[in-house]
């Protein structure tokens, strides 16, 4: 298993996927899993990191370097799977090297998301290319939903539709589950009824637009933003000023920028009566499932994924993300006030959600259903 990601260090939702896929997978008689990873030693992985002068260049060109040496450790590997374009090029390499098969799984796609040139600069166009040759060379690619399937395929045209499998996301909903400790409400300063935002600062989760759309939601609800970790400056300050103003206008907008643990996480999403999740590309949306599995009403953007997680009307409302922002913003702030001010209908919402996440999203499903692609390519 090929990952920048790996515990402790872990900032996103591929991130959360290696670590549940690779705790799913140890439950396997039939397969040993060995992970390679970005970052200082760990005692459960293989470790990369570049020091000195290195450590100092282009974000992309440090992958490259990483992931050069990540290949040359892989001879005694049957199959490299790599996660995101970070560390799809060591899988490329080591599969050209060792002749064994490579499989990647799409978190998300670089076409999809030209931001990142904002945080990668120059390096946007080798992440780009790093992507494209993995891809295009991968014996086979796990998309985390149909959509991602479709987008694969958009954006790669040369890619043979039968080597693109979708083995949707999963969720531990042992370890997210309703946590009904109200402490980390109370030492938060969160009072009365609130919703919530969990994701890093980066224009791919739409922070901006939810913040804007908040100046048309009832004042008498909070806003809870579990968000820090901007992917660059730019975006980073504006998401700054906004939650200024907002403040400034209303005093009900807390701002948690360190990542939550994990117990103060489940609290504050069980007590949320709304998950907000305004997304402008998102394959699938762990942290939807995360909602949903703590018995949380989910108010989201219909992009992606998301769709095949949140049942519009069952288990959340779906707001169609439009060119048009104020419309967009309009609706999705409509949408949150239609939540907040129903208790029934965010109780009913997020009960069937609980049963969703634990009858479909499984990771012992995604673990056998990786195990047999695996199978099919030795």
């Amino acid at each position: 298993m090929i990952t920048k990601e790996w515990p402790p260090h872990i900032y996103g939702g591929a991130g959360v996927h290696v670590s549940n896929l690779v705790s799913a997978l140890s439950m396997s008689p039939e397969i040993s899993t060995e992970v390679h990873c970005f970052g200082p030693k760990r005692s459960d992985a293989l470790n990369y990191e570049l020091m000195g002068e290195l450590a100092k260049v282009n974000p992309a060109l440090q992958a490259l370097l990483i992931d050069s040496e990540m290949s040359a450790q892989l001879s005694r590997v049957d199959i490299a799977h790599s996660h995101t374009w970070y560390a799809n090029f060591a899988g490329f390499l080591a599969s050209k090297i060792f002749n064994i098969p490579h499989v990647v799984t799409a978190h998300s796609l670089e076409p999809l998301r030209p931001w990142k040139a904002e945080q990668l600069g120059g390096g946007y166009q080798i992440s780009s290319w790093v992507e494209k040759l993995a891809f295009e060379n991968a014996n086979a690619i796990i998309a985390v939903s149909e959509g991602m399937k479709r987008d694969v395929l958009s954006a790669y045209p040369n890619i043979d539709a039968s080597r693109v499998h979708v083995i949707l996301n999963g969720i531990n909903t042992m370890k997210f589950a309703p946590n009904v400790d109200i402490a980390p409400v109370e030492k938060y300063g969160i009072n009365g009824p609130f919703a919530l935002f969990v994701g890093r600062i980066t224009r791919q989760k739409g922070l901006a637009h939810l913040l804007r759309a908040w100046r048309q939601v009832s004042p008498q609800y909070s806003l809870v933003l579990a968000a820090g970790s901007p992917d660059e400056p730019a975006i980073g300050a504006e998401v700054e000023s906004l939650i200024d103003e907002l403040s400034d206008e209303r005093g009900n907008i807390i701002w948690i920028k360190d990542m939550l643990p994990h117990e103060e996480l489940t609290a504050l999403l069980t007590h949320a009566q709304a998950f907000l999740c305004p997304s402008i590309y998102e394959p699938l949306g762990i942290v939807n499932l995360e909602a949903m599995a703590c018995e949380t009403a989910v108010v989201a953007s219909k992009v992606g994924g998301i769709p095949e997680v949140v049942v519009d009307g069952v288990t959340g409302l779906l707001i169609d993300y439009v060119d048009n922002r104020e419309l967009f913003e309009s609706n999705f702030a409509a949408a949150i006030n239609q939540v907040m001010s129903d208790t029934s209908l965010a109780n009913e919402l997020g009960k069937a959600g609980r049963v969703r996440a634990v009858a479909d999203f499984g990771w012992d499903k995604v673990a056998t259903t990786t195990i047999n692609l695996y199978r099919s390519l030795i």
